[in-house]
């Protein structure tokens, strides 16, 4: 599987399978309804605030995967497994957010 890091796309293995995760607009949207966030600034914050819980980080799973085109409920990503544990679920968030809001891989300067 090939994941495009430019359009935010990550990859993680759940459930034993690699699968592709992406905060796309509509995704975010989802997130900032589920968090009463008021616009992307407080959503940001939200998250930098390194404070999520498991709740959290299962809907951000959630929206990512769908925001991917994987048809998935909360409910869904909440049986899914991922070696590692907890730690493992924190670190795919992380990349994701990552990968949306920032610290993207640099782009090779033009020789």
């Amino acid at each position: 599987m090939s994941v495009n890091r430019r359009r935010g796309e990550v990859e993680a293995i759940l459930d034993g399978k690699p699968r592709t995760l992406c905060l796309t607009l509509g995704a975010l949207a989802e997130l900032e309804d589920a968090f009463a966030a008021d616009d992307l600034g407080a959503l940001v914050e939200r998250f930098a605030s390194g404070r999520l819980s498991a709740r959290d980080i299962m809907r951000i799973i959630g929206a990512g995967l769908r925001g991917a085109g994987t048809q998935v409920t909360d409910d869904d990503v909440a049986a899914m497994q991922v070696e590692g544990g907890a730690s493992a679920y924190a670190a795919i968030v992380s990349e994701l957010l990552t990968a949306t809001f920032g610290g993207r891989e640099p782009q090779q300067p033009n020789p």
